[in-house]
């Protein structure tokens, strides 16, 4: 059964069109100022089914107000009451006749005989002036005032303004509406949040709707916030790498909600200082006055310092689980961190193979973003375990730093270990690598797909993370020497990398790889030689479609939801468990598959205390 359409609502903007129509106003002009949104005044289907349902609408209200005059007036076409058309006077007459040297009595004969006073709404001597006028456009201006007055009256009577709870199908156009309602976008509030949460060209991800209507939807937004008491934030405006870190950490405001670790407000009540297994304060080694202080202290000591400005991937990782128990304890528990019980810990652990739907969102949805939530859904036994782990960690040390004088997660039992089954292994065979490797050298020739086949293939080849391989550059390059198999001397490439906890090494990174990431350098005007002075600072997977000056790096939630989208399209050219594997695939199976021999790794002749690092596949 197809749905019932919503009520739509009437706004000051339409009783403003159809004003400027019964005064006679440009058309175009008026629709394109006050209802854009309805769609484009070329569109004369849509435009004249939206005058009729408004005159309807009209009608319908004056009726249900016991005044069928006023329904039956709104009704009323001005441009059907024509002007009678212009008449000469008599002197007009008289030369268009040839009539100047009779007399004035035999020109007035004439002339009324060919202007009868019956046809000219008065006597004579009104055509004799040139004055007189018919009746029709008297009638014609009194019924367009009598309107305007019915316009006045049925605008305080019927004109809302829109509320962020209202649907979107109450105020925009019925086809862009149900797109919107498709897309998961159904009222107002959530609109916002969406256009907020993703920013420029938020509606790539809603089917139907393109840059245009996207506009006018920003427009409409912009020209009722007051009333909406919603705001379209100004990073909307501009694209993504042309933000500030500023300018994106003020999308969302911190508070004492569902926010990140860093923007999430403790109460005074709740902030640990009076947390009730709080050890003294003078037997404590950290300097941290509450809970959030705390967990950062832990934080910077799973690695001091930071890679390149960022927490490194076991701070994020760990960052995760400290952030969502702190968010329950504080909005679901009413608890500080440092006051849970045991009792506590296993409600989390239920907590988290269950949470509500407002808890969860869109994985690598960017910190910044409204969109933003502490988790994608219930965790997985193995994702528990580790969750619990991680937390276990955190209270350990706590208590070995005298913050704490108990460990709530040691009297928690850990989900069992369930080991995976065999066949299950998270890698691609040779087949299906060479499945993809023959889609990315048919892929459209872009900037953005050149570099998704570089990511790829880099990942494929060295074994590299996710965020190894993002934060590469080119300076981190180096050409060495080294002998084959069978002894002769030949030349190769090392790329050094900072990795989990740290630590250096270098892998070997095949010379295609590396003189195509040249041929890319070359083709947006930097030199060829990827080692070259000038190519400092350009990172590997640099995105060169940047409109900055210097290129920007492709972020590692960028080139794993591009890589995602890439494998779920190759899998639909497989079948069976050869599809199947590919729609599982991320990033990471990259690092455990075994090149051909092709792009095997090689090793160099360096210096002893060179650590040298073979592919690493674990």
């Amino acid at each position: 059964m197809r749905k019932k359409a919503l009520p739509r609502k009437l706004h000051s903007g339409h009783f403003a069109f159809m004003r400027a129509l019964a005064q006679g106003l440009n058309e175009r002009a008026s629709w394109d100022r006050y209802l854009r949104l309805e769609g484009e005044h070329t569109d004369l289907r849509t435009v004249r089914k939206t005058i009729a349902w408004i005159r309807d609408e009209f009608a319908a209200a004056a009726r249900r107000e016991n005044k069928p005059g006023t329904a039956r007036l709104i009704l009323l076409d001005p441009d059907r009451i024509k002007s009678a058309p212009k008449q000469p006077t008599l002197a007009e007459f008289a030369q268009a006749q040839g009539m100047e040297d009779f007399s004035e009595t035999e020109q007035l004969e004439a002339y009324e005989e060919a202007y009868p006073p019956s046809a000219r709404g008065g006597s004579g001597g009104q055509g004799r002036g040139g004055q007189g006028a018919s009746a029709q456009p008297a009638r014609r201006a009194r019924v367009i005032e009598r309107q305007l007055e019915a316009l006045r009256w049925l605008q305080g009577l019927m004109a809302q303004d829109p509320r962020p709870g209202d649907r979107v199908g109450a105020w925009l156009n019925p086809s862009l509406a149900r797109r919107l309602e498709r897309a998961d976008v159904p009222t107002l509030a959530m609109l916002v949040e969406r256009i907020n949460g993703i920013g420029a060209r938020w509606w790539v991800q809603v089917p139907g709707v393109g840059a245009l209507k996207g506009s006018r939807i920003l427009e409409w937004l912009h020209a009722n916030e007051a009333v909406l008491g919603l705001r379209v934030g100004k990073h909307v405006d501009q694209p993504r790498a042309q933000l500030s870190p500023a300018t994106l950490a003020d999308v969302v405001p911190a508070a004492t909600a569902i926010r990140p670790f860093e923007k999430f407000l403790l109460p005074a009540d709740l902030d640990g200082r009076a947390g009730r297994f709080r050890a003294p304060i003078e037997k404590c080694l950290i300097l941290a006055r509450n809970d959030h202080e705390a967990i950062g202290v832990w934080l910077a000591s799973k690695q001091p310092g930071r890679i390149n400005g960022e927490l490194s991937p076991t701070q994020r990782a760990y960052r995760k689980e400290a952030e969502r128990l702190l968010l329950w304890a504080i909005l679901e528990r009413q608890k500080a961190l440092s006051s849970l019980t045991v009792g506590d810990v296993a409600d989390y652990k239920s907590f988290l193979a269950d949470p509500p739907a407002t808890w969860c969102g869109p994985r690598h949805c960017q910190r910044w973003s409204p969109l933003w939530r502490p988790l994608e859904g219930p965790l997985a036994p193995a994702a528990l375990r580790h969750s619990l782990t991680i937390l276990r960690s955190l209270f350990a040390f706590l208590m070995g730093q005298g913050y704490v004088t108990g460990n709530p997660f040691a009297g928690v039992t850990l989900p069992s270990n369930q080991q995976r089954p065999l066949g299950s292994s998270r890698t691609l065979t040779f087949a299906q690598w060479d499945h993809v490797d023959a889609l990315l050298k048919n892929h459209v020739d872009t900037e953005a797909e050149r570099r998704l086949r570089r990511g790829m293939r880099w990942l494929y080849a060295t074994g590299l993370r996710l965020a190894e391989i993002t934060r590469a550059r080119c300076q981190d390059l180096e050409q060495v020497d080294y002998k084959t198999a069978d002894g002769l001397m030949a030349t190769g490439w090392l790329l050094s990398v900072v990795g989990k906890g740290g630590r250096s090494r270098q892998v070997p990174v095949p010379t295609e790889l590396v003189d195509e990431l040249g041929d890319e350098l070359a083709r947006h005007g930097f030199e060829r030689q990827v080692g070259a002075v000038g190519n400092q600072g350009i990172h590997v997977l640099a995105r060169f479609d940047s409109e900055r000056e210097r290129p920007v790096p492709w972020s590692a939630s960028g080139l794993y939801q591009a890589i995602k989208a890439f494998l779920a399209r190759a899998a639909d050219g497989l079948e069976g468990v050869d599809a199947q594997q590919l729609r599982k695939a991320s990033t990471h199976w990259l690092r455990h598959c075994i090149p051909r021999p092709t792009i095997s790794s090689f090793r160099p002749t360096t210096p002893p205390h060179t650590e040298v690092a073979q592919v690493h596949r674990t």
